[in-house]
C-alpha cells in the first residue's frame, strides 16, 4: 500500500512536469521573436524554465511523502512507517533536491550565459563564406564564460570555507529541529551558501518584477477586453480619416494660388494632420484585422468564439485580483507574525515555531494536502500565478540597468538575447518565490503539511502514542520537542533546507525575511495606482489599443468592455449620437 501511494504521488510529479515543459515551450514560441527564432536559444530557455519550475512544484510532493508516513487523525505513525523507510524517502527527495537546485544554479550561471554568447558569436556572412566554424564559435563562447566559472569556483568555496551560525548558545539551538539542520557535512554547506546566495539576489528583482506584476496581472486579463468593439472602431476610424483628408485638402486649397504657400500656423496644422493620418490609417488596419476582414470564414469562426468568451476573460481577472489579495493578506499575517513571535528573530533568519496568528491560505493548504492531490492543483494555481507575474512585471518595467533599458520583453518580438536574460532573471525569481512559498505564504503547510501527534506521556521511547480514546492531536511544529512529536513529525525537505540556509547564513534569512515587506508594499502602490491609471504593459503597443484612452480608469471602463463584447459577436456597431473613438476627438480638436 504505501509503494502504491508513493508511486501514484511520483506519477502526478512527472504529469505535472509535462504539464510544465508545455508551459514552457508555449511561453517561449509566443515571446521569441519570429524573425530571429533559434533553435539553441529556445531549447537552453524551455530547458530552464522547466527546471525552475520542477524545483518549486517539488514541495507539494515532498509534503505529500513525509505525510504519508503518519497518521493526521491518531497522530502517530503508520505501521509500515518504520525510522527506515521514513529516511530512504527522505534521502530520496533530498537527492532531486540537490539535484535541481544544482541544475538551477548551474544553468543560470554557466549554461544560459555561454548560449548568449554563443549566439553572439554567429556571424552570418562569414558563416556562408566558410571562415567561422563551429570550433571558432565556441572558443569565442567559451572565452567569454571562462568568468562565469571562475565565478561558480569562488562561490563554492566560500560556501565550503565560511563559517556558520557561530552564536548557538541560544535556546532554540537546542530544540531537535534545530540539531537536525546544524548536522551538515562541508560539500551540502557549499551548496546552501551558493543557493542562499542566488535566493538573496532572486529576492532583489522579486521585489521589484514580481511585486509590480503581481497587480498587473489581473488588470492584464481585464485589459485583455476592448473598450471599443471592432466594427465601432472601424466605423470610428474610417469616419476621422475622412475628416483628417477633408482637413487637408481645405488647407492646401486655401493656398493654392499663393506664390508664399502655407503660412507659419498653416503649415504646423497640416504638419499635424499627417501625422494623425498615419496613426489612423494604423488604426484602420488594426481594425480590419480585428473585424477579420479579408479573412477565411475560419479566422472569423474563431474570432466570434473568441468575443463569445471574452466576458470570461473579464471575470477571471477580478478573480485573479481576489486572490492576489488573499495571498498579500496571509504573507503580511505571517510577516507580523515571524517578526514579533519568531523563537530566534535575526539569529536564525526568523524561523517561525509554530503559527500564532491565522493564516487564511496556510489553512486552505493544510486542509486540503489531506486529500492529495487536491493541493497539488492549488499550488500549482498558485506557482503559475507568481511566475506569470514575474513575466508580466518584466514586460511592463523591462530588462533594466538602472534607469537604462537593455532589453523588453514583448509577445513575438522578443529577441534572443533579451529571452536569455529575462529566463536567468526568471530562475533568480523563481528561488525568491520558492522561499516565500515555504517560509511566509503558507508555512505551516510547507513544513509539515497535515502532520499531528498525540501529545502524550510515552511508557518507553520508542513507542507510538494512543489517541484513540483521547483525542490530545496537537500540529506538528518546529518548536514540538516532545518525544512524541520526536517519534511522528517529519519535516519536509524543501522545507528544512531552506531553514539549513537561514540557520547557518543568517544575514540571508534577514534579508530575505525583510524584503517580503517590501514586496508588499510594492504591491499596494502598483495595485493602487492601477485602479485609477491603467499602465501600458509596453507602450510600442499603443496603437493596438487603438481606441482606449492612454490614461483611461480601470474602474470606469468595465462597462464599456462588457458593451464592446456584445458589439462584437452581433458584429453590428452601436448606434449613437456621440462616439468614444479618433472621430469623437477629431470632432473636438477640428
Amino acid at each position: 500500500m504505501a509503494l502504491i501511494q508513493s508511486t501514484l504521488i511520483w506519477v502526478v510529479y512527472a504529469v505535472v512536469i509535462a504539464l510544465v515543459v508545455a508551459v514552457a515551450s508555449i511561453f517561449v514560441y509566443l515571446y521569441q521573436s519570429p524573425r530571429e527564432r533559434s533553435a539553441t536559444v529556445s531549447i537552453v530557455c524551455i530547458f530552464t524554465l522547466t527546471s525552475l519550475l520542477a524545483t518549486l512544484l517539488l514541495l507539494p510532493v515532498d509534503i505529500a511523502l513525509v505525510s504519508s508516513t503518519t497518521s493526521s487523525k491518531l497522530g502517530r505513525r503508520k505501521d509500515w512507517a518504520t525510522d527506515a523507510r521514513v529516511d530512504n524517502i527522505v534521502y530520496t527527495i533530498k537527492v532531486v533536491y540537490y539535484a535541481l537546485y544544482s541544475l538551477d544554479a548551474i544553468l543560470c550561471l554557466l549554461v544560459v550565459p555561454f548560449t548568449y554568447f554563443w549566439y553572439e558569436e554567429y556571424d552570418e556572412v562569414a558563416a556562408e563564406e566558410g571562415t567561422q566554424t563551429i570550433g571558432s564559435r565556441f572558443l569565442g563562447a567559451f572565452k567569454y564564460t571562462v568568468a562565469f566559472i571562475a565565478l561558480v569556483i569562488i562561490l563554492f568555496l566560500v560556501g565550503f570555507f565560511v563559517p556558520v551560525a557561530r552564536d548557538r548558545n541560544g535556546a532554540h539551538y537546542g530544540l531537535e529541529y534545530f540539531k537536525r539542520i546544524l548536522e551538515e557535512n562541508h560539500a551540502e554547506r557549499a551548496l546552501t551558501f551558493a543557493v542562499g546566495l542566488l535566493i538573496t539576489v532572486g529576492t532583489l528583482i522579486y521585489i521589484l518584477y514580481t511585486a509590480a506584476g503581481f497587480a498587473l496581472l489581473p488588470v492584464a486579463f481585464i485589459k485583455s477586453a476592448p473598450a471599443i468593439s471592432a466594427p465601432t472602431l472601424t466605423a470610428n476610424t474610417a469616419s476621422a480619416l475622412e475628416q483628417n483628408r477633408e482637413r487637408q485638402r481645405q488647407l492646401e486649397g486655401r493656398n493654392a494660388g499663393s506664390s508664399e504657400g502655407l503660412n507659419a500656423k498653416d503649415r504646423r496644422e497640416l504638419d499635424a494632420l499627417v501625422r494623425e493620418e498615419r496613426t489612423l490609417v494604423r488604426r484602420e488596419r488594426l481594425a480590419a484585422e480585428a473585424s477579420g476582414e479579408h479573412s477565411n470564414w475560419l479566422v472569423k469562426t474563431w474570432m466570434k468564439i473568441e468575443a463569445v468568451f471574452r466576458p470570461l476573460k473579464l471575470i477571471g481577472g477580478f478573480i485573479l485580483m481576489i486572490f492576489a489579495l488573499l495571498v498579500w493578506i496571509s504573507m503580511l499575517l505571517t510577516g507580523i507574525d515571524k517578526a514579533k513571535n519568531s523563537v530566534c528573530k535575526a539569529h536564525c533568519g526568523y524561523v517561525l515555531g509554530h503559527i500564532n496568528i491565522f493564516n487564511p491560505l496556510n489553512w486552505v493548504f493544510v486542509k486540503s494536502s489531506k486529500i492529495f492531490p487536491i493541493d497539488y492543483v492549488i499550488f500549482l494555481i498558485l506557482v503559475l500565478f507568481f511566475f506569470f507575474s514575474s513575466v508580466v512585471g518584466m514586460a511592463s518595467i523591462g530588462i533594466r540597468f538602472l534607469w537604462l533599458r537593455l532589453f523588453q520583453i514583448r509577445n513575438g518580438h522578443t529577441s534572443p538575447q533579451a529571452l536569455l536574460m529575462g529566463t536567468v532573471m526568471l530562475t533568480l525569481m523563481a528561488l525568491a518565490i520558492n522561499y516565500a512559498l515555504a517560509t511566509i505564504v503558507a508555512p505551516q503547510y510547507s513544513h509539515f503539511g497535515p502532520q499531528t501527534y498525540c501529545d502524550k506521556p510515552l511508557g518507553h521511547p520508542t513507542d507510538q502514542p494512543d489517541c484513540t480514546e483521547h483525542r490530545k492531536l496537537r500540529p506538528c511544529s518546529e518548536t514540538a520537542d516532545s518525544q512524541a512529536a520526536r517519534n511522528v513529525c517529519t519535516a519536509s525537505v524543501g522545507s528544512t533546507f531552506l531553514d539549513t540556509i537561514t540557520v547557518n547564513y543568517s544575514f540571508f534569512g534577514a534579508i530575505d525575511f525583510w524584503a517580503q515587506f517590501v514586496f508588499l508594499a510594492v504591491y499596494l502602490v502598483v495595485f493602487v495606482v492601477s485602479l485609477f491609471r491603467v499602465p501600458k504593459l509596453d507602450q510600442y503597443e499603443a496603437e493596438a489599443d487603438a481606441e482606449e484612452e492612454e490614461e483611461e480608469g480601470l474602474l470606469a471602463s468595465t462597462g464599456r468592455r462588457f458593451g464592446a463584447t456584445w458589439q462584437d459577436i452581433t458584429g453590428r456597431a452601436k448606434n449613437s449620437g456621440t462616439s468614444n473613438g479618433p472621430g469623437a476627438r477629431h470632432d473636438d480638436t477640428a
